[in-house]
């Protein structure tokens, strides 16, 4: 009550991480949105597709640092207004104007861990570095929402660094930098960085079941503020949900419901802001192919600065002049939609595992 609602106790919260945003505009979004994850899943799982059986790899921290960095920059991160370090936990830190640092975690085993936190990070880093600096200090010169922030990230790390457009210019780069690479085809190398696999945490979770988790937490948080429900029927409910959705159970409380620091820290209603990133990354996306024309032709040819560009004009200059939804409007003519997301997906996807 003393951050104010209208509807319910919820949206105070909520409003605290995406403004302007209630619980009732997410509702019926998650309600479409949840079917069509769950019957993607289905068919992946009937898939008669079988997963390649890939030799045991390494990929030394070093090559796959210089890997990161030299892609990230290639992106359109700017390394002289930044660096790339590595951290326990990625995260991407504004210090000061042209100051924008990111971190990333290596596995030696796998080039996925350290590529995707880096270029994820760098999706946030390059928001960042297009904010006007002329207006450091002001909330013009801020990003206007953790949804927002998310989308650029969710952009670059997701649909467009995991895509085959991407790899079809990258691989024969990485290849050469790690040898380990050249005896794995490309198909076999890009079902690997988009395999589906349902998990018990929700920071392991693929592209397909990842939402499913946040909207898990979503009902959760929304019961318990109104009320309908208790705290000490909060694991009975975690697991029900988790079956329902994953088609898992949780064996213990670490790999249920308390995975997560969000709760613990008092941060109600931030969960969300993870899945509108995804929705509005999809939306943004489809915006900029409008007017850009065939970008996985761009990608073929390692040109990214035309996607940078477009993304630097409608959504990162605009910094916080407009709200979440409006600047979403604004870009993409209509008001927050999960169909382009869940179209991205099923166009993935589906030629992935032939479903």
């Amino acid at each position: 009550n003393a951050l104010g609602f209208v509807q319910e106790p919820y949206d105070a919260l909520l409003d605290h991480y995406e403004q302007g945003v209630t619980a009732r505009d997410l509702e019926p979004i998650f309600s479409r949105l949840v079917p069509a994850l769950k019957d993607l899943l289905d068919r992946i799982k009937g898939s008669s597709r079988a997963a390649p059986r890939l030799p045991d790899m390494r990929f030394p921290i070093e090559e796959q640092k210089a890997f990161a960095l030299e892609t990230a920059q290639r992106l359109g991160y700017d390394i002289e207004a930044g660096r790339l370090d590595m951290s326990a936990h990625p995260f991407t830190t504004a210090l000061g104007p042209g100051d924008v640092r990111i971190t990333a975690r290596y596995n030696e085993t796998s080039i996925s861990e350290g590529f995707f936190s880096a270029i994820h990070e760098a999706g946030h880093a390059m928001y960042h570095q297009g904010l006007p600096l002329e207006h450091w200090g002001e909330p013009l010169c801020r990003p206007i929402s953790l949804g927002i922030n998310e989308s650029q990230s969710r952009l670059w790390e997701n649909m467009v660094a995991r895509s085959r457009s991407f790899w079809e210019h990258f691989f024969p780069i990485a290849s050469q930098r790690f040898p380990t690479l050249r005896a794995v085809a490309l198909d076999d190398f890009l079902y690997t960085l988009n395999e589906v696999h349902p998990s018990l945490i929700r920071t392991e979770a693929d592209e397909v079941t990842y939402n499913l988790h946040i909207v898990l937490r979503f009902e959760l948080e929304v019961a318990l503020t109104r009320g309908d429900l208790l705290v000490d029927d909060l694991p009975e409910a975690w697991n029900l949900r988790t079956r329902n959705y994953l088609g898992l159970t949780p064996p213990d409380y670490a790999q249920g419901l308390m995975q997560d620091v969000h709760w613990s820290s008092g941060a109600i209603g931030y969960f969300p802001t993870y899945t509108l990133g995804n929705l509005c990354a999809a939306q943004f996306l489809h915006a900029a192919r409008q007017d850009l024309g065939d970008l996985d032709a761009l990608f073929r040819r390692g040109e990214f600065a035309p996607l940078l560009g477009w993304l630097r004009e409608k959504i990162h200059s605009q910094g916080s002049r407009f709200l979440p939804g409006d600047l979403l409007k604004a870009v993409t003519g209509q008001g927050l939609s999960p169909d382009y997301f869940i179209e991205y997906l099923e166009e993935k996807y589906g030629s992935l595992y032939c479903v």
